[in-house]
């Protein structure tokens, strides 16, 4: 495996809550009858900031670090 970042502990900390969110949004999005674009644009961000980390560690370090 790759160098991990300095700041590894936090970046995964990151990483688990904002996949966390992510599920909770699409669930909401799910439960909801309407289409509600603020999910939507929300679960867009929060995929982006997911990018963001995955590019400072090895490739599919969280696939497999979390599977």
């Amino acid at each position: 495996m790759g160098e991990l970042p300095e700041k590894f502990p936090e970046y995964s900390i990151m990483y688990r809550t904002i996949s966390n969110q992510i599920k909770v949004l699409q669930k909401q999005k799910e439960d909801s009858q309407e289409k509600d674009i603020n999910i939507d644009l929300r679960i867009e961000k929060f995929q982006e900031e997911l990018e963001k980390i995955k590019k400072k560690f090895p490739e599919n370090f969280f696939e497999s670090y979390y599977s």
